[in-house]
């Protein structure tokens, strides 16, 4: 029966892909400063353990997934301010993406998360068929959201711009 479901829901190979949004009630630029704020994802993304800025273009990512500890390095692609942050791994676990911000209205803002990921094993593999990633992602902007509404405002911001190359 599982097999079934496992290839009726998506082949076994290739990369994977999510997009999640969430509506969140604060200024566009409160949520977009939020979001630059790395290090501070531990504290809304419960499989990750820690997010380490290494410079403006560059992270370390240690996190659980599929149960198994995991670290990666990134780089960040490309960042225009108040508008969207895109992303690539260079080492390690093999992901990809782009947070969006659209404002809705003064105190309104859209985040949109577009992620593709490639599993590495049978377990991660069976976690995405059964769309745990897709969930995880829509659970960590609902922490974003939840977290920045309480708060009312970001912890900090960085509002450089960084270039595709």
């Amino acid at each position: 029966m599982l097999s079934k479901q496992l290839k009726k829901n998506r082949s076994w190979g290739g990369p994977s892909e999510v997009t999640e949004s969430i509506e969140v009630n604060v200024p566009l630029h409160t949520a977009y400063n939020q979001w630059t704020q790395f290090e501070d994802f531990p504290k809304f993304m419960k499989s990750v353990h820690e997010v380490r800025q290494i410079d403006n273009r560059h992270l370390h990512w240690r996190a659980n997934i599929a149960g198994e500890e995991k670290e990666w390095n990134a780089e960040i692609t490309e960042q225009i301010p108040d508008k969207r942050i895109a992303w690539r791994s260079t080492s390690g676990v093999h992901n990809a993406g782009v947070v969006t911000f659209h404002r809705i209205a003064d105190n309104s803002t859209r985040v949109t998360l577009q992620m593709e990921y490639e599993p590495q094993n049978m377990a991660e593999k069976v976690v995405d068929v059964l769309g745990a990633v897709r969930m995880e992602a829509r659970s960590n902007l609902e922490n974003f959201k939840k977290m920045l509404e309480q708060r009312g405002q970001e912890t900090g911001a960085w509002r450089g711009t960084v270039a595709q190359h």
